[in-house]
């Protein structure tokens, strides 16, 4: 219901107050006065269409949050405004309501359609204008040149420590390789030797068969503890001692770490009866157990690679579509190993990933950047020693994902805040403060699930929850 517009009820609202009797009597030839009844007036996302004045009544602004409309106010307060306030813009920018706003009781309004209040703010206030463009713009424009300089420095940071996780089985696969290459020579040089000996075709190949055999045993290695280890390794050099076999010390840890014992020598001895025959047996034995443990080395070495260069790729998603449905464990394993080198030694990681949790759609690389980041806060609000836990559970439908430290947790004055752009609790230089402002637009804005966070000292975890149905897919 509609009402005739007063100039002088106009004036007796703040925005209005300092306006001339002319542009007060515009406004009212533009504008118009509206009675709503309790209940919704626009919704976030519509277009854009009216610029509203409360003149008298009560209002409820609210934000969708995870899917669900979080109030963000309510006030009876005349002249407050809401509505098409950023049609002075223009095509510059979605002309799409930023919130909702409906009435918890009977309220009156002034109301501009959004075409009319851009003029007018075009035509009364250029200076204001264009102070506000280059404050809107001004602002969007370093928030993406800050945003686009903390993603590269993660990337950054990220591939300094994936190209020291890579050098070492690196680095480890060349010096194996050298040292097989030695061990194969001298092997060589014991079989031309051994051949050269006194030991029978029978007992050649009995030789053999108990290399073959030495080679299995290698595969079924024990784990011993350094104690076990050492008297197995005294009780090696002791036999080689009465074998009158030199540097038993020396061969005695490569048999330990075979899982070979003396029990087992002793069959290489029924075998050799000669003892100068002997010890050449034992070294080209030795000689062998040397080589398959270098080979393993090699083995376990190229496989760290390869699990590395796994992990970067499923970090990165390059070879992936953008939005698919993916295993949050494995999201979540690659981000542990790409931060592998910043989590350090100090710090205890535990997974507690809940079997339940399906397969989710989402947009897979940048769900890990939110991982990036709330591992990376809790790995500083450490110090870089305490426990981190990452933790999934299904609750109804949505997924939970938390990210837990052991610090010394967010105070009550910063939680209200941690979301906020450009908010840091960093020294000056060292952070943008919109880490946490990133991964709050990832996850609310692009997945329409909630981020949040419950701190006391030495239990902070941030919060992730996305929904198990397909969110509506962006451009």
């Amino acid at each position: 219901m509609s009402e005739s517009c007063s100039p002088a009820e106009l004036k007796t609202l703040f925005l209005f107050e300092h306006l001339s009797d002319d542009q007060l009597e515009k406004l009212c030839q533009e504008g118009r006065v509206e009675i709503l009844e309790p209940g919704p007036v626009y919704a976030e996302g519509d277009p854009a269409t009216c610029f509203y004045v409360l003149i008298e009544g009560a209002v409820v602004m609210s934000k969708l949050s995870g899917g669900e409309d979080l109030v963000v106010g309510r006030t009876s307060q005349r002249g407050v405004y809401s509505g098409a306030w950023q049609a002075y813009l223009g095509d510059r920018v979605p002309q799409v309501y930023q919130g909702s706003m409906r009435v918890s009781a009977t309220s009156r309004f002034f109301v501009l359609d959004a075409d009319c209040f851009a003029e007018i703010v075009v035509e009364w206030f250029p200076m204001a204008l264009h102070l506000l463009e280059g404050l809107f713009f001004g602002s969007r424009n370093t928030k993406q040149v800050v945003d686009q300089r903390e993603r590269l420095l993660a990337l950054g940071q990220l591939s300094a420590g994936l190209t020291h996780e890579l050098n070492n089985p690196a680095a480890a696969a060349v010096r194996a390789t050298s040292a097989l290459r030695d061990r194969v020579a001298h092997m060589r040089q014991k079989l031309k030797m051994i051949a050269n000996g006194s030991l029978d075709r029978t007992s050649l190949m009995s030789l053999v068969g108990l290399q073959e055999e030495a080679v299995e045993l290698v595969a079924k290695a024990p784990s011993l503890t350094p104690l076990e280890a050492s008297d197995r390794e005294d009780e090696l050099a002791d036999w080689f001692d009465g074998h009158d076999i030199g540097g038993g010390w020396d061969l005695a840890p490569t048999f330990v770490q075979a899982g070979l014992d003396v029990a087992w020598l002793e069959k290489v001895a029924a075998t050799v009866d000669d003892s100068k025959t002997l010890e050449g047996a034992i070294r080209w034995l030795n000689y062998t157990v040397e080589t398959e443990l270098l080979m393993n080395e090699i083995a376990d070495s190229t496989t760290r690679v390869s699990t590395l260069v796994g992990a970067a790729k499923q970090y990165s998603q390059m070879d992936r579509a953008p939005y698919q449905t993916i295993d949050l464990r494995e999201l979540l394993d690659s981000t542990l190993v790409m931060l592998a080198r910043k989590i350090g030694d100090n710090i205890t990681v535990v997974k507690e990933y809940d079997p339940v949790v399906p397969p989710i759609p989402a947009y897979a690389a940048e769900l890990n950047q939110v991982w990036t980041n709330l591992i990376d806060n809790a790995v500083q609000a450490m110090g870089g020693v305490g426990t981190l836990t990452v933790r999934t559970l299904l609750d109804h439908d949505q997924v939970q994902i938390e990210i837990g430290d052991t610090g010394p947790g967010v105070s009550d004055a910063i939680k209200s805040r941690i979301f906020e752009p450009f908010f840091t609790t960093k020294p000056v230089g060292e952070g943008t403060g919109l880490g946490l402002d990133i991964s709050w637009r990832i996850v609310v804005k692009k997945h329409q699930g909630d981020l949040n966070v419950e701190s006391e000292p030495g239990n902070t975890r941030f919060i992730v929850r996305l929904p198990v149905e397909p969110a509506q897919q962006e451009d």
